[in-house]
């Protein structure tokens, strides 16, 4: 029986088995020690972690990574450090970054909760993506969604002054939600009068150019802070 005085700490995902390939396995053996960051629950120095001084930005659940990667790709003057918990993802991103020779990613494995409240310091980050979260579409499990006042709270301490705050989503009642959400915050401002236009740095992924010609639609929201 739970005890009704705890309290469920936030966490950024909801653990599910994935299949790890052989290559994926041996791509987080090879690539953890050249491009990996291992949790530990201590500040991390950023510019020490990339080797230099640069604009960072956080990425919360890349997925397959194959998004993550052209990003970094496109814009080498950016570092780009990833937060995934799901290893297949992690091993394809890696297999990625040494594909592609891509000196400005590095990975996390583990909960992105976790690395926020632990590892990242007050203003050290120039923005945050946020790319197709899980959208938990059965109303009874909205509450299982990722963005949500309490880690916007979290992720708005983080960010520098102008720094930028961006999700999207292709859950037209979720893209409501998180704007309501991003205009909860005091400290945020939003960067268009509602939804914004996708900026050019986010790739148009093969699975939403099929959803576009469908007709379905994607929400981008990008807030600054203040």
């Amino acid at each position: 029986m739970e005890n009704p005085g705890f309290k469920r700490a936030i966490r950024s995902f909801v653990l599910r088995q994935g299949h790890l390939t052989a290559s994926q396995q041996r791509a987080i053996d090879e690539g953890m020690p050249k491009w990996g960051i291992e949790y530990r629950p201590e500040p991390l120095d950023l510019n020490q972690a990339f080797g230099r001084d640069a604009p960072k930005i956080l990425e919360i659940g890349f997925g397959m990574g194959g998004a993550t990667a052209e990003i970094a790709a496109n814009l080498p003057q950016n570092d780009y450090l990833g937060v995934e918990v799901h290893s297949p993802g992690v091993g394809n991103l890696f297999k990625l970054i040494e594909e592609k020779q891509l000196t400005n990613l590095r990975l996390l494995r583990h909960d992105a909760v976790e690395v926020i409240d632990n590892m990242l310091a007050d203003g050290s980050l120039d923005g945050v993506h946020i790319f197709f979260p899980d959208p938990w579409h059965k109303k009874r499990h909205n509450k299982r969604r990722l963005i949500q006042a309490p880690l916007i709270e979290k992720l708005v301490k983080k960010l520098k002054p102008g720094g930028y705050l961006h999700a999207a989503t292709d859950w037209e009642d979720y893209a409501i939600q998180i704007l309501e959400v991003f205009n909860g915050n005091a400290e945020l401002q939003n960067t268009a009068e509602a939804y914004a236009p996708r900026p050019a740095y986010r790739p148009l992924t093969k699975f939403e150019a099929r959803g576009i010609r469908l007709g379905h639609g994607v929400w981008d929201i990008v807030f600054t802070r203040k």
